[in-house]
């Protein structure tokens, strides 16, 4: 590899790592803190501060048509955007621990402000997967997933499961740290966005040439000629379709250990195990998908995936009441090292081959058509299913003896606390997680068995030239 590709890996893990702060709290962290206040009805409110990322196709054109010649093609949008999500985060450093307080009245300026987070970021994620396009060899390009792979996971892991272990108190005095604010953790994001922009200032963009216009207008025209292609409709197809057999596991399981009495200093351990495996992965799928056969690793994952999304269901109703055993605190290491093994090995793959069919001259706009289907595969299902969390769900409060009232907020940790100031108990009869996990879990193996794993054969059997539409 050329001193020029490592330097360009370098300046994409940075880039990707800024955009994994703002999605890690918006999807990991901030749920677990709100679970202890909210029901997961209102968590599904909160849920969609995360559809920009999945909805990103619909200004992609903009982000790869205007940009200001003196500064950078890519450079024009991902130095606004750092210094916007380094601005709006300091700003909510200053009220952030006083809205986690009392979340129910904060839920909705809580969603708007994480959903500008998440808005400004999947608006870099487009400049940075067009500049990818050309800051990288072509035989090295399969390390653009590689280093997205490890930025992406590891921005995501600091502001989720590192984030919430200093958070946490028990953690800060069994370890003897000072107990980390959500306003000092948004503080420190944000000097970080600041100092990275000013890197980037600083750093030479290579202008792109082209023959082909690349106003607005033609980009839009450009993306309808691309979603014409039945290859790419059928593609997108299976991205929409493709990660509901997950959407239980990715969305409730970890929010049911905790609620099971699974510590979150614990659950900060487990992932901070996972952490090096999920670097390994990513780059083991970039050196996998090498080659006429990108989709390999994505195959040959899914199976796996399913039968370990089945074992986290059988581990949360199995979970034991705390103390847990040292050997069951093992068997949870084993069961989300090896499902998120499988998930960043699916996601590599993916992200390979999309980089291989990729046309550059529009290349923002292409990446960012096929990384919006695929994240929004995963994003339409959730705000349903933490919905059919509560609405399958089946418990009552019960007071004394004789007095027995059914009350939906049993299922919220805040509606167990207001259960309990009356002198009642909740009591869970039926728990929606199951049914919920059991539906996406049948979808998954017949959508498998009849559908994704035989297109995606096919797909990856045609060549380059056929996916691109200039010559």
């Amino acid at each position: 590899m050329s001193s020029r590709d490592k330097r360009a890996i370098v300046l994409l893990i940075v880039l990707y790592l800024c955009q994994g702060f703002p999605l890690g709290l918006a999807l990991g962290s901030l749920p677990f803190l709100l679970r202890e206040h909210l029901s997961y009805s209102q968590l599904a409110i909160f849920s969609l501060s995360s559809y920009p990322y999945s909805l990103k196709l619909l200004w992609s054109p903009i982000v790869d048509s205007v940009f200001i010649p003196s500064v950078g093609r890519r450079k024009s949008w991902i130095i606004p955007m750092q210094i916007l999500v380094g601005t709006i985060m300091l700003v909510m450093s200053f009220y952030a621990d006083k809205m986690m307080k009392d979340p129910a009245e904060y839920i909705h300026i809580l969603t708007a402000a994480f959903t500008g987070l998440v808005f400004l970021s999947a608006t870099q994620d487009i400049a940075v997967d067009g500049w990818a396009l050309t800051l990288l060899s072509e035989e090295n390009l399969p390390y653009a997933s590689t280093s997205q792979t490890i930025g992406l996971n590891t921005g995501y892991l600091m502001s989720y499961t590192v984030f919430l272990a200093l958070n946490s108190e028990a953690f800060a005095q069994k370890w003897g740290f000072p107990r980390l604010s959500l306003n000092m953790y948004l503080l420190f994001c944000a000097i970080l966005s600041y100092g990275v922009t000013v890197w980037i200032i600083f750093k030479k963009e290579d202008k792109e040439t082209t023959e082909h216009d690349i106003s607005i207008k033609s980009v839009y025209m450009t993306m309808w000629t691309i979603c014409k292609l039945k290859h790419v409709q059928t593609l997108l197809i299976v991205h929409l379709f493709a990660k509901i057999g997950f959407q239980a596991h990715d969305a409730v399981t970890s929010l049911k250990m905790v609620e099971k009495g699974l510590g979150r200093e614990d659950l900060a351990m487990i992932v901070l195990i996972d952490f090096p495996f999920q670097i390994f992965s990513g780059w083991l799928a970039g050196r996998w998908s090498r080659g006429d056969k990108p989709l390999r690793p994505w195959i040959h994952a899914y199976w796996p995936r399913l039968a370990l999304t089945l074992a986290a269901t059988l581990t949360v109703y199995w979970f034991p009441k705390p103390p847990i055993a040292t050997w069951f605190f093992v068997l949870i290491v084993i069961q989300t090292v090896t499902s998120s093994f499988a998930s960043t090995i699916q996601f590599g793959g993916m992200a390979a081959f999309h980089s291989r069919i990729s046309d550059p001259v529009v290349g923002g706009t292409y990446m960012t058509l096929f990384a919006t289907f695929s994240n929004l595969g995963g994003t339409w299902p959730r705000f349903f299913v933490l919905k059919g969390v509560d609405l399958f769900s089946v418990a009552k409060c019960q007071i004394g003896n004789d007095l027995s009232v059914q009350a939906a907020e049993c299922v919220s940790d805040h509606g167990k606390t207001s259960c309990s100031e009356l002198g009642g108990k909740c009591v869970t009869e039926s728990d929606g997680y199951y049914i919920v996990s059991g539906i996406c879990l049948v979808l998954g193996v017949l959508s498998v068995l009849f559908y994704m794993i035989p297109t995606a054969r096919k797909l990856q059997a045609i060549p380059p030239s056929k996916w691109r539409v200039f010559a």
